[in-house]
């Protein structure tokens, strides 16, 4: 794995699901998935404050020697920024052109920087999949779970 796969990977998971979410009408993008589930619209909504965050980690991380990074509660934001009442249509174009970039930024990862060992990070709490505290993560590890992350939910919306 090298950050120009894991780009190629995220460039590769947008660019299928763009538009068959783009297929979705807004009415079925408004109906949550299941009850007491999000919606589409939530789920997009979501991913867009997946981006965000990863966005600022994964830069971040290139200047600093350890992968320890502020949470996220994700229900709170969700509602908070009442995605289910924003327009099916904008929600994807901000989470495919977000998307896009941040492949860009993986993609121009420093050699060595997204390899490099990080025994201080808090992965264990803010990875899709959780490193243990006591083993060491890399920047690479955790773009690529992002990526997990990411198709995990568009399979939830999209089957």
């Amino acid at each position: 794995m090298t950050p120009e796969t894991v780009a190629r990977d995220l460039r590769e998971a947008v660019g299928a699901a763009a538009p068959r979410l783009e297929a979705l009408s807004e009415e079925d993008a408004s109906r949550p998935l299941a009850p007491g589930k999000w919606s589409p619209k939530e789920v997009i909504g979501h991913l867009i404050d997946s981006v965000s965050h990863n966005h600022q980690r994964f830069v971040r991380a290139r200047f600093v020697d350890h992968l320890e990074f502020v949470g996220y509660e994700q229900d709170r934001w969700v509602a908070e920024q009442r995605y289910g009442s924003v327009p099916w249509t904008e929600l994807i174009t901000l989470w495919r052109l977000y998307n896009l970039h941040l492949a860009r930024v993986i993609e121009g990862t420093p050699p060595g920087v997204g390899e490099s060992p990080r025994m201080r990070h808090n992965l264990d709490q803010i990875a899709w999949k959780p490193v243990p505290r006591d083993r060491p993560a890399t920047l690479l590890y955790f773009m690529d779970d992002y990526v997990g992350h990411l198709k995990h939910h568009l399979k939830q919306v999209l089957g």
